[in-house]
């Protein structure tokens, strides 16, 4: 059995550090899903149930939560350079086609719509992709014919 892992003791800034991170709805996946891991351990949380909030691995969890004790909100971002947006191939396009055509309750997940926030969180999780950006996953979808809400969409709703 693996030990508890714990996050190092965070000071006040960096709780709120995290908190903006986290509320954030754009910028990378993988730095918003590192954050919430490190944030729901040091709200007391132990890596299987992060793992299950969070829809990953317990180890995931663990070598998230290590990086973060060694390096700080440097652990956070990826560790690629920036440029261009990956190129999907058809194989990746077909998969994440299926998955945004399905409703999220058929892949064992607990809400009934896909929101672009969820979904790239869900292809992240699933390995389908390394990151992907909402609007590179809304341009995919628009160019699958997949339509989802655009932000300004949204907020003419509200």
């Amino acid at each position: 059995m693996a030990e508890r892992v714990q996050v190092r003791e965070i000071t006040n800034d960096e709780g709120n550090r995290l908190l903006r991170t986290v509320r954030r709805d754009s910028g990378s996946v993988v730095t918003w899903r590192r954050a919430q891991i490190v944030l729901l351990s040091a709200q007391g949380m132990d890596a299987p149930q992060i793992a299950e909030v969070t829809f990953t691995s317990p180890d995931r969890v663990r070598d998230v939560i290590h990086n973060f004790n060694a390096d700080g909100f440097d652990s956070l971002r990826p560790k690629y350079a920036g440029g261009r947006p990956p190129k999907f191939v058809a194989e990746d396009r077909a998969t994440i086609k299926q998955i945004a055509l399905a409703r999220p309750t058929d892949h064992g997940l607990p809400f009934s719509t896909w929101s672009l926030s969820k979904l790239a969180n869900y292809l992240v999780a699933q390995g389908v992709s390394e990151d992907i950006s909402h609007e590179g996953l809304r341009q995919l979808l628009r160019d699958e014919r997949i339509s989802f809400p655009s932000r300004e969409d949204l907020e003419v709703q509200h």
